[in-house]
């Protein structure tokens, strides 16, 4: 495809969509060119109700003049997240480490369900909210009905800490079930039926919180914890199989990040393998070779990718990058199985190297698409993102390779993240709380 062609080819876009594709300064340079032309007459036919001259707004509106942080999910639930994300695992490093006169919480099954029911929740909740609006050209919950969700994801994390385990459960549990119900409305008014199964991954989520929190009671959190995990890997595996790809042909000249039919099968379906296998608690045979299975199909498609080829664009390399924890979190898990190595150094290649990376390489770019940005990564992106990755490795390789320091780098890595989480929010926080540079809204 030309210059010329493709240029034509995003003027058709709305600016939101053209942003998430990391094309803004070309889609205001294709509506400039399409505005001369039906200027001068030479429109083609057919295409007038498609290239239209954008006549500035005048009228004041709150998205200009006021706050903006309930105007779209993104913003509240991006800044949750990252204020979380380093005040969560401060407290939980400072009771691991011992400096807590009280825990935090009762123990790491519940740090985990604290890290995926509530911090990925909440990016996932955010990045839904902006993504289906655009799916469908419908409205998402924003104003005080995005605060009312806001509330019941912070009374979530309120009640984790309180003897009202019982009211917990039930709350972590409701908060997926009603951002289903939130994006459910405008999918199913648009027919997007494409992306309906987001819909039942949320209420697939909300029964593993609560499955999660009723095995406090008694019994083991290992298995509605791992199937969280998986029904989280999937997400990652399905977005990153859209996204990643479109990113970097878009974002990085002369890459041509391929796609092969077998392997766009193989990527998702061997992950929803595992998790049925995981619900079911497959003997370890099969859970071998379906992680080594499934960690081949993410091998492969990563390289068709071309991930070496992005280096130079740090928005597009945090997203490889995270996708590659993937694959050795699933080789790990393999390891596992077997009893070569301690389960938690699989999971935290997933929570911390592909989770942790994929969420602040999604939030960093959103946020600046959605708010009228250059897609362009700054210094401190850069930073955040060099964090993350260093955290991922510090606690899963450190962690193999120097087993007498294990302690030191659970404490390590955690101190890292902490950092890299605490930056982005301080530096986001004037980003998701004004209004979008270009005046509009969102």
């Amino acid at each position: 495809m030309g210059q010329d062609d493709r240029t034509r080819e995003i003027a058709t876009l709305p600016e939101s969509v053209a942003e998430a594709y990391g094309a803004t300064a070309l889609a205001r340079q294709a509506r400039v060119c399409a505005a001369v032309g039906a200027a001068s007459g030479q429109q083609e036919s057919g295409r007038a109700d498609m290239l239209q001259i954008e006549l500035p707004d005048t009228k004041p509106s709150a998205s200009r003049t006021g706050g903006a942080l309930w105007n779209l999910g993104f913003r509240p639930f991006y800044f949750l997240a990252g204020i979380f994300a380093a005040v969560s695992i401060a407290l939980w490093v400072g009771q691991y480490a011992g400096y807590l006169p009280t825990p935090y919480l009762s123990g790491a099954a519940e740090h985990g369900q604290e890290m995926l029911f509530g911090y990925t929740l909440a990016v996932v909740a955010g990045f839904l909210f902006t993504a289906v609006r655009n799916w469908t050209n419908r409205p998402t919950p924003t104003g005080a009905t995005l605060v009312a969700f806001a509330m019941l994801w912070i009374a979530g994390r309120l009640l984790a800490v309180t003897r009202y385990a019982l009211l917990a459960a039930w709350v972590d549990a409701a908060f997926p079930v009603a951002v289903a119900i939130g994006i459910a409305v405008p999918l199913l008014r648009s027919g997007n039926r494409r992306n309906y199964f987001f819909v039942a991954l949320l209420g697939l989520l909300g029964l593993s919180a609560l499955i999660a929190h009723f095995s406090n009671f008694g019994g083991s959190a290992s298995v509605s914890l791992q199937t969280g995990l998986d029904l989280v890997l999937f997400i990652l595996v399905v977005m990153g199989g859209r996204v990643i790809p479109m990113f970097t042909n878009n974002g990085v000249p002369g890459v041509q990040a391929r796609r092969h039919r077998l392997l766009e099968a193989l990527a998702p379906g061997s992950v929803l393998a595992l998790l049925a296998a995981d619900a079911l608690r497959a003997p370890s045979g099969v859970i071998v070779f379906l992680t080594l299975a499934s960690a081949a199909a993410q091998l492969g498609r990563l390289c068709l990718w071309q991930p070496w080829r992005t280096l130079a664009s740090p928005l597009v390399w945090i997203l490889h990058a995270s996708y590659a924890w993937i694959a050795v979190h699933l080789g790990l898990r393999a390891l596992v199985a077997v009893g070569v190595l301690p389960a938690p150094l699989a999971i935290h290649a997933l929570t911390i190297g592909a989770i942790g990376g994929m969420t602040i390489g999604m939030m960093t770019r959103t946020s600046k698409g959605h708010t009228g940005r250059l897609l362009i990564a700054d210094r401190y992106d850069l930073v955040c993102y060099c964090l993350i990755q260093l955290a991922a490795i510090v606690r899963v390789f450190g962690g193999m390779s120097l087993p007498s320091f294990y302690r030191e780098t659970v404490i390590g890595s955690g101190i890292v993240w902490i950092i890299a989480f605490g930056l982005f929010a301080a530096r986001y926080w004037a980003v998701l709380s004004r209004p979008r540079l270009d005046g509009k809204p969102g």
